[in-house]
């Protein structure tokens, strides 16, 4: 009696996905916590590869940014750079371009590069398994590193100021909220990042717009003018954009001056929780069969 030749079927293991709709699956990330540092190292050595000065230029960016905004927004154009009307030259404007400066980078940095995790890696998700939601969360460690970076050079800055006596200004107790706000803004920027790439996978068109939309938000952020110069009228509707808050209690924090508000600041932790669960949601539905659209 013959044997039945096998069929190609016989040797096709397919993998399908039989995560729940929300299921963070931290405990399969701490699994792969070597490859999530893998990943993060990738992503920093990348990104400063093949240039000459390396990763100072993690220093240089936000600095020659700093000096645009202090000579254009405050030289030129003269906008306040003032959160509260108490406060109208207690901090020196480099200082407080530089504190939304540092911050606004990281958020629209991990924004940017999120946003295209099925896109740029389905070359390897398409051969060799792992938990996907490892993907963006090295792309926002990495990116930490460079936030790092930065906050020592401005925490030394601050620091001259602070000792040369050439600005009025004292951290406040608030500084313990410092940690809550980087990490806020990690969690917030991996969410949008998350859902824009989720889709992606079909509306390409979208990734075209993250550029220009970053733009505009960065606009609609107090990170180039003071909290004063909004209306009144708009006060409400401007404090609902969820980095508004995280940036001004980071300034409120460090300078001891400007516009703390603990109603807005956690509303704005709610909205990340939210976003956060609506992306990994997302993320996890897509996951299952993106590799056919993208």
């Amino acid at each position: 009696m013959k044997k039945p030749i096998p069929q190609a079927n016989d040797f096709t293991t397919v993998i399908t996905s039989d995560k729940k709709l929300f299921d963070l699956s931290l405990g399969e990330l701490f699994r792969y916590r070597d490859l999530v540092f893998l990943f993060v190292k990738r992503d920093f050595v990348s990104k400063y590869k093949q240039t000459i000065l390396g990763p100072l230029w993690a220093v240089i960016q936000p600095l020659l940014t700093t000096v645009v905004f202090t000579v254009i927004f405050g030289n030129l154009a003269k906008l306040t750079t003032s959160d509260s009307a108490v406060a109208s030259a207690a901090v020196p404007s480099f200082l407080f371009y530089m504190a939304g400066t540092i911050l606004w980078t990281y958020f629209s940095s991990v924004v940017s590069a999120t946003s295209g995790t099925f896109i740029a890696n389905s070359h390897i998700m398409g051969k060799v398994y792992f938990p996907r939601l490892a993907v963006p969360v090295s792309t926002a460690a990495s990116n930490l590193i460079s936030f790092g970076i930065q906050l020592v050079m401005f925490i030394v800055i601050y620091a001259v100021c602070a000792i040369t006596g050439s600005a009025e200004f004292s951290l406040s107790p608030y500084i313990l909220l410092v940690p809550l706000v980087i990490i806020q803004l990690m969690l917030l920027s991996m969410s949008f990042g998350i859902i824009i790439s989720s889709l992606t996978t079909k509306y390409r068109d979208l990734a075209m717009l993250v550029g220009f939309g970053l733009q505009l938000w960065q606009y609609a952020t107090p990170v180039a003018y003071g909290l004063t110069l909004i209306p009144d009228r708009w006060m409400t509707l401007y404090l609902l954009n969820p980095v508004t808050p995280a940036i001004l209690t980071f300034r409120y924090a460090f300078f001891g001056v400007g516009y703390f508000s603990l109603t807005y600041y956690l509303l704005s932790w709610g909205m990340t929780l939210v976003l956060l669960a609506i992306s990994i949601m997302l993320f996890n539905r897509i996951e299952k069969n993106f590799m056919d659209t993208v």
